[in-house]
């Protein structure tokens, strides 16, 4: 069960947390044993920003040296060598959790969706937008140690840094509290967007639209072609291009094979338009729901 922070002041944790790891064989040795054995004291204040961390996550961590850990960017790790640790390591390790407790939470809540469609909805949460706004809205940032260069270069702000903020302080809660811990804190930091995943909205078929339009010109077929894929796993970037008779009408960018081929198709289509005389429509793929 979470523990609640109402239940645990600030004046009744120790400014000093400490923890013994248990002796363990190299083969037997979890994520949890190597995380344990680093004692280090914490200070008064750094213990009240610590207290207001857990606070805002909605969950009070047994030990602190864990969370303190995972509000420690590398920079600051570099300018202050005595620290001896940052939360790179617990990024790696809440990147992991993060998806699987998102495919629980989608599961759970969509129990008639496809994989395909859970998939994309996974993409979008977890995406570096989507973490960095959680951590915005939650003000983590405000608690991030950075070095003084990387402070004053704006990283506080940095998507990528809140981003990774946020995956490390969903491993520091599964490391202390376990699974159903992390569940929780995750579900509290994707609340916001969960109502928007899977929102009907009113869109333009510009496939179609392309489809009828060169038809009636009697030309060949529109072939979509992807040119190019980048980006991580769980926000992928295509870049599509349709062609009619081994010309390029049209190009689109999208989080999705199928959106960059709508965005493709509306260019495509709103330049037959031109072409034509007639007035480009106004209606937009940009911000389609994760159902394409």
């Amino acid at each position: 069960m979470t523990r609640s922070p109402s239940s645990t002041s600030s004046a009744t944790l120790s400014s000093t947390v400490t923890s013994t790891a248990p002796s363990t064989s190299p083969s037997t040795a979890t994520s949890t044993d190597t995380l344990a054995s680093r004692e280090h004291s914490i200070s008064a204040p750094r213990l009240e920003q610590l207290t207001f961390a857990m606070e805002r996550l909605g969950y009070v961590f047994s030990r602190l040296n864990v969370l303190d850990e995972a509000f420690t960017h590398r920079s600051y790790a570099n300018e202050n060598r005595h620290v001896g640790f940052d939360n790179e390591r617990l990024e790696f390790l809440g990147d992991s959790i993060l998806g699987a407790a998102v495919a629980d939470l989608l599961m759970a809540i969509h129990p008639s969706s496809n994989e395909g469609l859970l998939t994309r909805y996974k993409a979008t949460l977890v995406s570096e937008t989507a973490l960095a706004e959680s951590a915005r809205r939650m003000k983590l940032g405000e608690l991030l140690r950075l070095g003084r260069g990387e402070d004053q270069t704006g990283g506080r702000q940095k998507n990528s840094v809140l981003a990774n903020l946020v995956e490390a302080v969903i491993a520091a809660v599964f490391l202390d509290g376990g699974y159903p811990a992390a569940r929780g804190v995750v579900e509290r930091l994707v609340e916001a967007r969960l109502p928007r995943i899977g929102r009907v909205e009113r869109r333009v078929d510009y496939k179609t639209k392309l489809q009828m339009q060169i038809q009636g010109a009697q030309r060949g077929q529109p072939i979509y072609v992807i040119v190019d894929v980048s980006g991580p796993d769980h926000e992928r970037v295509f870049i599509v291009e349709v062609r009619v008779e081994g010309v390029v009408l049209g190009s689109g960018t999208g989080g999705s094979k199928k959106i960059a081929e709508q965005a493709a198709a509306r260019e495509a289509y709103r330049r037959v338009q031109v072409t034509a005389g007639a007035r480009p429509e106004r209606d937009s793929v940009d911000t389609l729901p994760g159902l394409l």
